[in-house]
């Protein structure tokens, strides 16, 4: 093979190489995923985020229903506020919960929503008031910890 076509192949190979590990960058920093429509916002308070970003997804039966739009927090209740952005297309009942989740191998943080039985739906502005925060591995690890010193100390 002449030179100029083995520096051609070679190039090639190189050029689908960085477009492959460009599309597995977009794929795991959800860059890529499906774009809506028609949406409606609802908001969920939490006492802890753990590590829940915006752009996170939002996930009923494993099924992606939306995306956390926004998350600030609230000077007044001390706690942090998820805007969720849910596609109209699914309804849940307004009281329905929302959990902060992990999945997956490199450890994807999103909200997982379990529907209720009301029979009145979500609508755009309002609140779930059920929630479950985030599982912190610190805070686990440091109750376990002071458990077992109290426990060695109420034995001696």
């Amino acid at each position: 093979m002449e030179r100029k076509t083995m520096d051609f192949w070679v190039g090639l190979f190189m050029l689908l190489g960085f477009a492959a590990l460009l599309m597995l960058a977009l794929r795991v920093g959800n860059f890529g995923a499906n774009r809506v429509e028609s949406t409606y916002a609802v908001e969920a308070r939490f006492e802890n985020i753990g590590n829940l970003k915006a752009k996170a997804p939002v996930k009923s039966a494993g099924v992606l229903v939306g995306r956390v739009t926004e998350i600030h927090f609230d000077n007044a209740k001390f706690q942090a506020v998820a805007t969720l952005t849910l596609d109209k297309k699914y309804n849940f009942p307004k009281d329905s919960s929302a959990s902060i989740l992990t999945s997956g191998l490199l450890g994807e943080v999103y909200i997982g929503l379990d529907a209720g039985g009301d029979e009145k739906n979500l609508a755009g502005g309002d609140t779930i008031k059920i929630t479950q925060s985030a599982v912190v591995l610190e805070k686990l690890i440091g109750q376990f910890l002071f458990s077992k010193a109290s426990d060695g100390a109420e034995k001696k």
